[in-house]
């Protein structure tokens, strides 16, 4: 019933939101983390190096492996008695850089292609953001380039669109960490209806950036909805972002922060904080090895 040999998956870093597209946009990035599964006798064993390493717990606790034991349910499929995992961990964790929706789409390709699935069901994007709360980053982790997603009362929905290549972005990380909950737990029930509307041109003048027009970024990456009210518990985020847009950089919180992504120029980092250029992955997840594929690019999902 399982693939024998092991099986190893690439996925990429995201960036959500970038600016007005609050729960809906995101951005694959060019900084992978690479996990190894491999069926065994007994038990869950998780190693990791990088990221996380003597942080993450190494059992069927590790968002990995439970996302797999989670997919395998869905796929009907019943739990092998023991996997081993290898995580070799590259993507910031708790940046705002998507380090657990790499984690959630790696399970859920690792799962599939265990059992013999390889290839695009866009089923799993539901999965997927079912396990996260919300479809922004799983979407660009599944997809790569720039991805708009949205929910349904049938499940979450992505479309994917190539940037153009003038655009070059940059992520400025801090030493500090931030968490999605806190973050979030900051947002207002309401906001008026002037700002909706503020955001909704917003958002669609950036799908116009991204795709064709480079000079619309700065005024395409204005916030009304999340951003400012997010500003006090990440004081140092928000005030980079204020300094860099206004010398003309368009900058945004990168997701839930507290790292700031910046779509043009090279700015440098203040101190406590490091700079990198990323290039835009245009593949998402990958199966890099498996008996049934190589080098493929896959979206993992439920079979029909």
């Amino acid at each position: 019933m399982f693939v024998t040999a092991p099986v190893t998956v690439a996925v990429p870093a995201t960036s959500a939101n970038l600016g007005p597209g609050f729960d809906a946009f995101g951005l694959a990035l060019a900084l992978e983390d690479e996990v190894t599964a491999q069926v065994t006798g007994s038990g869950v064993r998780v190693e990791v190096s990088g990221e996380g390493d003597g942080e993450v717990p190494t059992g069927a606790d590790h968002l990995i492996a439970d996302t797999m034991l989670r997919t395998f349910d869905r796929l009907g499929v019943a739990r092998p008695d023991g996997l081993v995992l290898r995580c070799r961990n590259r993507i910031p964790h708790a940046r705002g850089l998507g380090s657990s929706s790499a984690a959630i789409v790696a399970g859920i390709v690792l799962a599939r292609a265990l059992v013999g699935f390889v290839g695009y069901d866009p089923r799993s994007l539901s999965l997927a953001a079912e396990i996260e709360g919300h479809p922004d980053n799983v979407a660009a982790c599944l997809l790569g380039g720039f991805t708009i997603a949205w929910t349904s009362d049938d499940g979450a929905y992505a479309t994917r669109l190539d940037v153009i290549p003038e655009i070059t972005p940059t992520v400025l990380i801090p030493e500090t960490r931030g968490l999605t909950a806190h973050a979030r737990a900051a947002l207002p029930q309401q906001i008026p209806h002037r700002d909706a509307v503020f955001n909704v041109a917003r958002a669609a003048l950036l799908v116009r950036a991204l795709t064709a027009d480079p000079s619309l970024l700065l005024t395409a990456t204005e916030d009304r909805l999340h951003q400012n009210y997010r500003a006090p518990g990440q004081p140092e985020t928000a005030a980079l972002v204020a300094e860099l847009r206004s010398a003309g950089v368009p900058a945004v919180v990168s997701g839930a922060g507290p790292s700031v992504l910046a779509l043009s120029g090279q700015p440098t980092a203040p101190d406590g904080w490091w700079a990198r250029s990323l290039s835009i992955a245009s593949t998402g997840a990958r199966i890099l090895s498996t008996r049934h594929a190589e080098g493929d690019p896959v979206a993992a999902g439920l079979p029909s």
